[in-house]
């Protein structure tokens, strides 16, 4: 009798470990971006995550913008926790804080009409909303994003580079209309992100975004005189690529030593 109990007991501690573990993950804060700015947006759902990596000291936060893929595409912003929560622990694991991490969600259609998608006009908005109501460095803006955000952040950063220290896009498209389209503004994001830190990712196996996307635009900004682009084409990777980039100590010391002048 004691010794089934003995085994009762230990085959307990680890399921109680491991709930306790789930019970200290942060939680994200739901916020609401401000009516004043929400309501000139197209396709942006206003409630976005907020999570805080925190560090000792006093400096002041990094803002750390991540933008979802197609599949986070909709109205119920808790969808997007996983992905934004990977940043926060890589954040946190390799002591990049203080950092708020962002989560804004596109909405599936347009306020009139048509497929939702990421618009930078939307994400200007959302920026001036966080710049009221968010305490950080407005010197420390990185962007990043996946798949659909990959290409949300080839578009913002090329429509309004002035905002960023740094812009990660991970196997992001190149046009509005999907994995297969190219815009017909490659040739001007080119030229504003020839001056602003770029690491782009890409798998090479990918099936989805092919990394041929990524290289092109990487290429273009180099041909537009950027010194400063960069890429990596992991060869054994696809379409979930990011989920080895958002664990990589790589990413984390390259994005948070940028700093916009």
């Amino acid at each position: 009798m004691m010794g089934c109990m003995k085994n009762l007991f230990i085959s307990i501690i680890p399921l109680f470990l491991l709930g306790s573990l789930f019970a200290q993950r942060e939680q994200p804060e739901v916020r609401t971006l401000d009516t004043k700015f929400s309501k000139g947006t197209k396709c942006l759902n206003p409630e976005y995550l907020l999570f805080s990596a925190k560090a000792k000291g006093d400096k002041k936060p990094a803002l750390l913008i991540y933008l979802h893929g197609a599949g986070g595409v909709g109205d119920d912003v808790g969808r997007l926790q996983g992905q934004a929560r990977a940043l926060l622990e890589g954040i946190n694991q390799f002591g990049k804080g203080p950092c708020h991490i962002v989560a804004p969600q596109c909405s599936r259609t347009r306020k009139a009409g048509g497929r939702g998608t990421w618009e930078s006009s939307d994400l200007d908005l959302l920026l001036k909303g966080l710049s009221t109501s968010l305490n950080f460095d407005s010197k420390r803006i990185y962007l990043t994003g996946n798949s659909m955000g990959g290409y949300g952040s080839w578009t913002w950063g090329g429509n309004s580079p002035h905002h960023f220290a740094a812009i990660a896009p991970v196997v992001g498209g190149i046009g509005p209309g999907g994995p297969k389209d190219v815009t017909t503004e490659l040739d001007q994001w080119a030229a504003n992100l020839a001056k602003v830190p770029v690491y782009a990712f890409a798998g090479a196996k990918d099936k989805v975004v092919p990394a041929e996307r990524s290289v092109r635009m990487v290429d273009a900004i180099k041909k537009a005189g950027g010194k400063i682009a960069k890429i990596k084409v992991y060869e054994d990777q696809g379409h979930n690529a990011r989920q080895v980039v958002y664990s990589s100590k790589e990413f984390y010391d390259w994005m948070f030593s940028q700093k916009r002048k």
